[in-house]
């Protein structure tokens, strides 16, 4: 199944037999590691060769200026761009003074091992050098999950047929060559050349520091090592530093019946405010509490944080052993990404690579958040507290636009708007609303009072009054928001877009609850009863499209009065249209780069009836090109309530195999955080059922035939429950908390202790297949329609 023929079939880890070179920049963001604050792509130990280096630290960035042919009034002025910090990963080995390349020589195994429960990076080769000497290499690595600035590696030489001099020599490298990139993809980040001035470099017996200040953004960046070194007794350890390397130095001869074991430990930290010396101290702190800690009870460490993850959220699939991997691979990337990211933004890409220039979008708050909803709470508190901390930048945006409230970027790293093409940037202010619905979901599966008065509140408030001025009453009565770009981007300035509204609705709604709920806390923010009841009131009227003629809600007003894509003709060299289509062409014609008003379907539920769910869903798929990755999954939740569980199916794989199949040609570039996420929404959210109405737990679950058995844990409240779920009917089960109230359908269940209770599942239904755009259906997994 994979495109990547080497990648082998696992439960728990993803690896690779052989080395294929012509895939080594999707392998670096296959095996990245990361906790959110550090990010190490999979690169090679010896540095060389690449696809693409990458040592990131979350929110360091390098500001570079956005080109416009014209300018334009609130056009952003400068962009950011996520760089390659300095690398701690690099250790080159010289075995009787032949550097260990796998280009040279002879490579007589090589394999590398991604383990999903111990969260580690494994490597093993057998290399015979030019001279005819060979040697094992083995190499772990570690990005700490506990200690949040701290990675490791435990780097081993053996000799295999007679003894061998080796050198081992282990950096810090600031400033890398990064190769060249096509600058035909606006998917693709800029490349910016030598970002990082040296601050200071120092280096003496085990260690070594290097610290550096971006050149246009000045943040500080400091980078530590330190080495224990297991060897034969003459043994020579020496360090040094100048500019922008920092070197460690190992000696050894080893005889046929030693080994060389080199752990060495990083420390990172970044600021924009603490002073050099400050910096100093906090990367050498970092570094010491690791060798106080120790090789091995980092691993424990490491393994006991995912241990508690995976008890409280793991997917199981019975019949499909490559999505079962693929879904864990997709739950694990989206845990290591946010777990210590701490009130900093999560990127499109994490931190697995430069893709989209590092930017965080709407996809955090739509799709990832909402799989750490239900599986690791404290990581949605955090991201929403770093929107919370971008307020001042979204007021002071709303305010040059002309508006009320608070106007979130589309894209960014710092808050601040980044984007230059202001119709799908500027224009696209559903990221407010989507910021809101995380909220609200944060709030529905914790109860989270307190921080519904440190930091929701005035998120939902500052959203609304976005809406409330952005909106406007029409003649007929209805509250109507004109002139905006909802989540498909093959159309933008669109009145009344579905999704848009239905969003904003509910926004507003929230907001007047929560200022009803706390009006001490909504006083202090300046709301009033008038401003409360102006929400409810423009809710109660919101302005929802709809086509009588063809009884479908058209994506936004006037969309299905467009003229139809012509998909005659087409091949798939022509995807993603975005790249060999004008924009021009596609925002005048009905297609559809992503499931927008599908999407709406999927989160505002409420707002459509069973029949007009079937009837969109058979019409969008018609013509939506999938050219993005967040809309396999949204497909697949709503094919699954519509009844077409075998094309669900087909999405639930199209979505976990996104970055392991690399789908949309890009996974070198770093993965996709949000289609990783959608993986788990597509399993739980659509076979399972899953949705989270008022304050009820709801499951509809429904199983393709081509699995036997489907179990999901969620975390709810105080409460670990395991859902089982076979061809026949579904069970629920406390496995830790007392009391909890569920719906199966339509059948309220009362879970208390340990005692399962089941609900039946509706039969199957063989509903005729939807069509899709030609070359674009979905690999059939399924056994029919």
């Amino acid at each position: 199944m994979f495109a990547h023929p080497a990648f082998s079939i696992d439960p728990w880890w993803v690896g690779e037999s052989t080395l294929d070179l012509s895939v080594l920049a999707q392998t670096e963001s296959v095996f990245a590691l990361s906790n959110g604050h550090i990010g190490l792509r999979g690169n090679l130990d010896e540095g060389e060769p690449n696809g693409l280096p990458g040592t990131y630290l979350n929110s360091v960035y390098e500001l570079r200026p956005l080109p416009y042919a014209e300018a334009g009034y609130g056009y952003p002025e400068s962009g950011q761009t996520m760089i390659n910090v300095t690398n701690g990963k690099i250790i080159r080995l010289l075995v009787d003074d032949e550097p260990f390349d796998v280009r040279y020589g002879e490579l007589l195994r090589h394999r590398r091992m991604l383990d999903f429960r111990r969260g580690i990076l494994l490597r093993e080769a057998e290399w015979r050098s030019p001279a005819g000497s060979r040697v094992r290499v083995a190499s772990t690595r570690v990005v700490s999950l506990v200690q949040r600035s701290v990675a490791a590696i435990r780097y081993e030489v053996t000799p295999l047929d007679a003894g061998v001099r080796v050198v081992v020599e282990s950096e810090l490298v600031a400033n890398e060559s990064m190769p060249a990139r096509p600058v035909e993809d606006p998917r693709v980040s800029a490349v910016l050349d030598q970002p990082l001035d040296s601050q200071e470099a120092w280096g003496m017996g085990t260690s070594g520091m290097l610290i550096h200040r971006v050149r246009q953004s000045r943040l500080m960046v400091a980078a530590a090592m330190d080495h224990v070194v297991e060897g034969p007794e003459d043994t020579e350890v020496s360090s040094e530093a100048l500019g922008d390397i920092a070197r460690t130095s190992i000696i050894s001869t080893l005889d046929r019946s030693d080994r060389l074991v080199v752990t060495k430990f990083l420390g990172y930290g970044w600021s924009a405010e603490r002073s050099r010396s400050a910096l100093h101290d906090q990367a050498r702190g970092a570094l010491q509490l690791a060798r106080h800690t120790g090789w091995d009870d980092l691993l424990k460490q490491q393994q006991d944080f995912l241990d508690e993850f995976w008890a409280g959220a793991d997917v199981e699939i019975d019949g499909d052993p490559e999505v079962q991997q693929a879904v864990r691979f997709s739950m694990f990337h989206v845990l290591q990404n946010a777990a210590r990211a701490e009130r900093r933004p999560i990127p499109a890409k994490g931190l697995t690579g430069t893709g989209y220039d590092g930017h965080a979008f709407w996809d955090t708050e739509v799709y990832v958040l909402s799989l750490l909803s239900l599986s690791r709470h404290q990581a949605v508190a955090d991201a929403l507290r770093w929107r919370h901390s971008t307020l001042p930048a979204a007021r002071e945006r709303a305010a040059q636009l002309r508006l009320s409230g608070a106007a979130f970027p589309w894209r960014t790293i710092n808050g601040a708007e980044c984007s230059a093409y202001w119709p799908a940037g500027t224009a696209a202010f559903h990221i407010g609303a989507d910021i809101a619905y995380s909220v609200g979901r944060y709030l529905r599966t914790t109860g989270d009072l307190e921080f519904l008065a440190e930091t929701g509140l005035e998120l939902l408030v500052e959203t609304a009054r976005l809406w409330r001025s952005l909106g406007h009453y029409h003649t007929d009565g209805t509250f109507r928001v004109d002139g905006v770009t909802g989540p498909d981007e093959y159309s933008a300035i669109a009145d009344n877009n579905v999704y848009t509204n239905l969003m904003a609705q509910q926004n507003m709604n929230a907001a007047s609850e929560a200022s009803n709920r706390l009006p001490a806390r909504a006083a202090e923010l300046g709301v009033t009863d008038e401003e409360i009841a102006s929400w409810r009131d423009a809710a109660k009227d919101m302005y929802v499209p709809y086509d009588k003629r063809l009884r479908v809600h058209p994506q936004a007003d006037r969309f299905t009065d467009h003229k139809m894509w012509d998909f005659d003709g087409m091949t798939a060299d022509d995807y993603p249209l975005l790249l060999h289509f004008p924009y021009f062409d596609l925002y005048r014609k009905q297609v559809t780069k992503q499931a927008d008003l599908v999407l709406a379907m999927h989160l505002r539920g409420d707002a459509f009836t069973a029949r007009e769910k079937s009837r969109n869903f058979d019409y969008y798929e018609r013509i939506t090109v999938r050219d993005s990755s967040l809309s396999a999954c949204t497909q697949a939740v709503m094919a699954a309530e519509t009844g077409h569980l075998d094309l669900a199916y087909d999405y639930v794989v199209e979505a976990a195999m996104m970055d392991l199949e690399d789908l949309e040609h890009n996974t070198r570039d770093g993965l996709h955080l949000a289609s990783l996420a959608g993986a788990w929404i597509a399993v739980v959210e659509g076979l399972g059922g899953l949705r989270i109405e008022e304050n009820r737990l709801v499951f509809r679950p429904r199983l393709p035939e081509a699995l036997r058995a489907l179990n999901f844990r969620v975390m709810y409240r105080d409460c670990r429950l395991l859902v089982s779920i076979t061809e026949g009917n579904a069970c629920y089960q406390l496995l830790a908390g007392k009391k909890l109230s569920l719906w199966h359908y339509d059948e309220e269940l009362r879970l208390d202790g340990d005692a399962k209770q089941c609900g039946a599942l509706p039969p199957r239904r063989r509903l005729p297949r939807p069509p899709q755009p030609p070359g674009r259906e979905p690999t059939r997994q399924g056994t029919g329609g």
